[in-house]
């Protein structure tokens, strides 16, 4: 009939089909024609619904990179076209493939943004599924009564609508919060719900793992021991079948404890090892995983900057014949007026043009400082680890002269985790730009969190770390910002302080802030290294009192997300005399303007 809209449904749901099998490859394919059909035939909205699909098939095929990248795509042609409906299921897609790689913090924020928009396109299945997984990140961070009324509000709507798939995801979500607040009678409620719905209506067993989970961890909980292993073989083999690591890892481990409480050693030991193998394998994937994400949204940004460069130029080239036709006709009546106007519009173009070349110089600034960093001091550790196994597993070191090594092991990998975690929270406000969220903030827990996180290191150095805060230490910042902040400043004082000294964190309270003071005994640092260490392009970095290194990011990182929080921070130090890092942060949203330093000077040594 040649009836081209039909033959991409057709093409679109025949995907969905195969990927709902377990076959995503012949999904993938499948969705691929529709969506080359759409764009020859420039069907913008199936366009937009077959990015959808292909792009959670990509996923599926644990494609995240690629996935990422189509979702990007399907966001900017929604944002065109204004189409609510799928800026609130993409958001949700991303904040759903965030969740994967246990990325939750940047989950959360695009599931509230996908809720923003569901709220304001009015579909109630919509939102109610992006409420599910909503509710489904706050259980990842163990945060039930924050779930609970989001699901209760998801599961009445799905109940209303009798969508049985989402129904039965919701009662497991739902069912996964009560196992999380201990109450397993109605946990075990919930997830026999559910467990009808998969079983009678319910025909994608892809999500079925994780009631199988929960049913076996509340069995468990239970002591009804048989039951759980039932659960959990079943959750093993499904996980298995749809290459599903997280959910594989996460039955292993408990088929593990199961067997080991029958004494049913070598049983246990064999999923022992699969735990302890996928473990490894999702920790290494999660690292590499984030890296290609990252490094996909800078790729995208280039490609649209490219674009953008070439749509000017050809802008540029259009606005030029039309004015000189018209300077040829108008010329006698118009030709002074037409000068003016078109030594307006160049201007205009080159100011455009400048700001334009200006962030291009900036992105390649930052992704060539990105990749010196990675390609400097990430890889002499990560290949120092790679050459000692290498080593061990051809016999040329023994197990003891392996296991010496193990102290080093583990400092070369705090540090890289360390490092990592500094340079996408750096990379973020590079590429993304740093959206702060300031609320009410308990300072003095949170320099206790982190000397409980870094005593281990002061220990290792005999060093005493104290916190001289008061409780209730209130400031009005980004909480998360704020800890990166504290956990840089504390780390860098063990690392420049020698064994048997001191870290003491203190804080003096003025008219509109708090002034914060991170005190070491170590070696203290020249005048002209202190007019270097906050300069982002400097990248200084040297060894601490122990050979500890760094990647030269933390003081810029710091320096950034205290200016972000309205605060000042600035360094006093003398070689041999200990260094002291100080900042200040607003005690209430309306000071937040007003940054007041005694006479009204600010310290010499500020950064600015």
């Amino acid at each position: 009939m040649g009836f081209i809209k039909g033959q991409i449904n057709a093409y679109i749901n025949l995907g969905n089909y195969h990927s709902d099998k377990g076959h995503h490859e012949k999904g993938a394919e499948l969705i691929s024609k529709a969506l080359e059909k759409a764009r020859d035939h420039n069907l913008y909205n199936l366009e937009i619904r077959a990015i959808s699909y292909l792009s959670t098939q990509h996923d599926y095929l644990d494609q995240n990179e690629l996935a990422y990248k189509e979702m990007l795509i399907g966001i900017d042609l929604a944002t065109k076209r204004n189409n609510l409906k799928y800026l609130s299921l993409f958001n949700m897609n991303i904040g759903v493939l965030y969740l994967s790689l246990s990325e939750y913090h940047e989950a959360i924020n695009h599931l509230n943004m996908a809720k923003e928009f569901g709220e304001r396109y009015g579909d109630q299945i919509i939102l109610a599924s992006i409420n599910s997984n909503l509710a489904s990140a706050y259980t990842y961070i163990y945060k039930p009564e924050t779930a609970i009324p989001i699901i209760d509000a998801a599961i009445t709507t799905f109940e209303n609508n009798n969508d049985t798939d989402w129904l039965a995801f919701a009662y497991t979500i739902k069912g996964k919060a009560n196992l999380q607040q201990g109450d397993y009678s109605s946990a075990l409620v919930w997830f026999k719900k559910s467990e009808i719905l998969y079983n009678t209506i319910v025909d994608d067993e892809r999500i079925e793992s994780i009631l199988l989970l929960g049913m076996a961890k509340t069995y468990l909980n239970l002591e009804k021991d048989s039951i759980a292993e039932v659960h959990a073989k079943r959750a093993f083999k499904l996980a298995g079948i749809y290459k599903d690591k997280k959910r594989l890892k996460n039955a292993s481990e408990l088929l593990y404890i199961l067997h080991k409480k029958k004494n049913n050693l070598v049983e246990s030991f064999k999923y022992l090892e699969i735990f302890q193998q996928l473990s490894d394998t999702l920790a290494q994937d999660k690292s590499k995983k984030s890296m290609l994400i990252f490094k996909t949204r800078l790729d995208y940004e280039k490609e649209k900057q490219d674009l953008i460069e070439t749509n000017e130029k050809s802008l540029t080239k259009q606005t030029n014949i039309i004015a000189s036709i018209l300077i040829l006709v108008l010329i006698l009546s118009g030709y002074s007026l037409l000068v003016l106007r078109n030594n307006k519009i160049q201007k205009k173009l080159n100011q455009e043009l400048k700001k334009r070349e200006s962030e291009l110089i900036t992105s390649n600034k930052t992704k060539n400082k990105l990749f010196s960093i990675i390609s400097h001091d990430l890889r002499g550790p990560i290949s120092a680890f790679s050459k000692l196994i290498g080593l061990f597993n051809h016999g040329e070191i023994d197990k003891k002269q392996f296991i010496s090594f193990m102290p080093k092991l583990e400092s070369d990998i705090n540090y890289i985790s360390f490092a990592l975690n500094n340079l996408l929270s750096w990379g973020r406000t590079q590429m993304e730009g740093s959206i702060t969220k300031p609320v009410r903030v308990d300072l003095a827990a949170i320099v206790t969190a982190n000397i409980n996180l870094l005593s281990e290191i002061a220990n290792s150095k005999s060093i005493r770390l104290c916190n001289a805060l008061e409780k209730q230490t209130m400031v009005w910042s980004d909480r998360d910002e704020i800890d990166i902040v504290i956990r840089n400043l504390i780390s860098n004082a063990l690392k420049f302080t020698p064994k048997n000294g001191s870290v003491t964190i203190t804080a003096s309270e003025n008219d509109h802030n708090w002034e914060v003071s991170i005190q070491d005994s170590g070696v203290g640092m020249e005048q002209s290294t202190q007019q270097l260490i906050f300069d982002s392009n400097s990248h200084l970095t040297t060894y601490g009192t122990d050979n500890e290194k760094g990647t030269g990011l933390g003081l810029t990182l710091c320096k950034e997300l205290i200016e972000n929080n309205k605060g000042s921070i600035w360094v006093n130090s003398s070689i041999n005399q200990g260094t002291c890092f100080k900042f200040t942060l607003p005690k209430n949203p309306t000071n937040v303007t007003a940054m007041v330093f005694e006479n009204n000077k600010v310290p010499e040594t500020t950064a600015q």
